[in-house]
C-alpha cells in the first residue's frame, strides 16, 4: 500500500516546539510522509525575546508551481499559523489547486487565545481567516478564534451546551464540513472539545481533566496528532480523542520532570504511547 502524504503549511522555529517542528516529527512518527511548506523561519518561537524572523511569502508561489509541474498530490493539507492576508490568499489558492476527491483539508486558525488576538492580527484578519475555512473539511478553532471569525463577543466561561452547539453550526455555515471547538468546559476541573459534522448532522464531544499549566505549542501537538489519525483512517471523533489524550500525555510527561524546559512540551516522549494507541507497537 502506498504511503500517505500530508503537506503542512505554517512557519518553522529553529528552536522551540511549535508549528512545523511539531507537525513534522509527530505526523512522520505516525507512519505518514510529511511534506512542508514553510511560511516563515524564526530563530526561536515567539516566547523568546530577540528572535529573528524571515518572511518566506515570496517563496511560496515558486515552490507550489514546481510541485504542480511534478504533479504532486497530497492526502491531507494541514494549515497552522499564517501571518498575513497575502498568505491567506496563497493558501486559499493552494486548496483550489491541490484539492482532489478524498483528500482532507484541515485548518487550525491560529491567531488568538484567552479573549485576545495575537500581536499583529486584527478583526479584519479574523474575517479573512473565516473565508479560508470555506474549503476546509475540518476547522479547529478555540473559543476565542471562533468568536473573532464569527464577529461575535467572546465567551470564555458561563456558556452552556446550546451556545457551543450554535457556535459550531455557525462555523460550518462558513463552509467547513466539520467544526471543532477546543477549550470547552462545562464542569470545573474538566476541559475538552465539542465537534459538529454538518454532513451527518451529528455532534460529539470529549473531555479530560484540566491541567492548570500552560505551554507553547500544545495546540500544534493536538492538531498534528488529529491530522495524522484522520489520515490513518480514524473517524473525526476517534482522531480528536487520540489527539487530546496525546496532548495531555505530553504535558504530564513534561511536568513530571522538575527540570523540564519551559518553552514546549516533551511530545517526543509521548510518541511510543501514541503509536501503541494506533496499534503500531
Amino acid at each position: 500500500m502506498d504511503m500517505k502524504r500530508v503537506i503542512s503549511i505554517q512557519d518553522i522555529s529553529c528552536v522551540g516546539k511549535c508549528s512545523l517542528t511539531v507537525a513534522l516529527p509527530v505526523i512522520s512518527a505516525m507512519g505518514i510522509e510529511t511534506s512542508i511548506l514553510p511560511t516563515a523561519v524564526l530563530s526561536t518561537h515567539t516566547m523568546f525575546k530577540g528572535f529573528t524572523f524571515r518572511d518566506l511569502t515570496c517563496d511560496i508561489t515558486p515552490i507550489v508551481e514546481h510541485w504542480k509541474k511534478e504533479k504532486f498530490e497530497f492526502d491531507a493539507i494541514y494549515t497552522g499559523y499564517l501571518g498575513s492576508f497575502e498568505q491567506l490568499d496563497l493558501v486559499d489558492k493552494f486548496f483550489t489547486d491541490f484539492k482532489r476527491p478524498g483528500n482532507l483539508i484541515f485548518v487550525d486558525p491560529v491567531m488568538a487565545d484567552n479573549g485576545k488576538l495575537y500581536p499583529g492580527f486584527t478583526p479584519e484578519f479574523a474575517q479573512a481567516m473565516s473565508k479560508l475555512c470555506r474549503q476546509a473539511d475540518v476547522v479547529v478553532p478555540n473559543l476565542t478564534e471562533a468568536a473573532f471569525m464569527l464577529g461575535e463577543e467572546c465567551h470564555l466561561a458561563g456558556y452552556d451546551e446550546e451556545y457551543i452547539k450554535t457556535t459550531l453550526k455557525k462555523l460550518t455555515a462558513l463552509g467547513a464540513k466539520c467544526a471543532v471547538l477546543t477549550g470547552v468546559s462545562f464542569e470545573e476541573g474538566k476541559v475538552g472539545l465539542m465537534g459538529y459534522d454538518s454532513v451527518k448532522d451529528e455532534f460529539f464531544s470529549y473531555y479530560h481533566k484540566r491541567l492548570n499549566v500552560s505551554f507553547h505549542g500544545t495546540g500544534d501537538v493536538f492538531a498534528s496528532t488529529a491530522v495524522g489519525a484522520l489520515v490513518r483512517g480514524k473517524t473525526l471523533a476517534e482522531a480528536l480523542k487520540i489527539a487530546a489524550d496525546n496532548t495531555v500525555e505530553s504535558i504530564e510527561l513534561t511536568i513530571a520532570d522538575p527540570e523540564h524546559e519551559n518553552y514546549g512540551v516533551r511530545f517526543e516522549r509521548a510518541i511510543p504511547k501514541l503509536l501503541k494507541t494506533l496499534g503500531d507497537c
